[in-house]
């Protein structure tokens, strides 16, 4: 009687336990669930309020180009400025290593400016002498500078006969204006430079 007692219990308890771990089980997936679900609405909510640009409207972007008109009106003059200013630094330089070159030769050259062929003060006076003289057979310069306005470094020479021009001629085609015999030489570009100064006078 007893062990049927013991069976009998054993039976019970057996039956009783799956269904208690089943609940178990259930309940546990159950607060899973729930729990993910949560963190799954609380991502979407973050990635709904943060991560969708927000767009600019249409007095915004009135505003910003206003602003950078502004801006680009202010810095263009100065850059124009500073620019402007650089050539007119660049341009008396230019002239400043010209003269020392064209004094420095005739002090070697019994006062003949270059320019002329053989040094014969005779001949007619041409570019292309006076570059061989200043860059080739004594090497004074390392290149003919140019004009810093019209990026030109060809220079006009002029005759022994012919008058200094009382103003730029042909700015297109030459930098300089060179006459050996007074060994004179000029920017050729018309003008006045920031301070007033007419660019032909340097």
């Amino acid at each position: 009687m007893d062990k049927l007692r013991i069976k009998s219990d054993s039976t019970k308890l057996c039956a009783f336990v799956p269904l208690w771990l089943k609940n178990s089980s259930v309940n546990s997936v159950a607060k899973n669930n729930s729990h993910r679900q949560r963190r799954f609405n609380s991502f979407s909510l973050f990635t709904f309020h943060f991560s969708l640009p927000s767009a600019f409207t249409l007095v915004e972007v009135l505003i910003v180009v206003a602003i950078l008109g502004i801006l680009a009106a202010i810095v263009v003059p100065l850059y124009e400025d500073n620019q402007q200013k650089a050539k007119e630094s660049a341009a008396k330089e230019n002239l400043r290593v010209l003269r020392n070159a064209i004094e420095l030769y005739a002090a070697q050259h019994k006062g003949v400016a270059p320019g002329y062929t053989n040094d014969n003060k005779t001949a007619t006076p041409s570019y292309m002498a006076f570059g061989r003289q200043m860059t080739e057979f004594e090497q004074r310069l390392s290149a003919i500078p140019q004009n810093p306005f019209n990026a030109i470094k060809t220079i006009r020479v002029l005759a022994n006969s012919a008058d200094f021009p009382t103003a730029p001629e042909q700015t297109g085609a030459y930098g300089w204006i060179y006459k050996p015999s007074t060994k004179q030489i000029r920017l050729n570009w018309p003008g006045k430079d920031s301070h007033g100064v007419n660019y032909y006078d340097y």
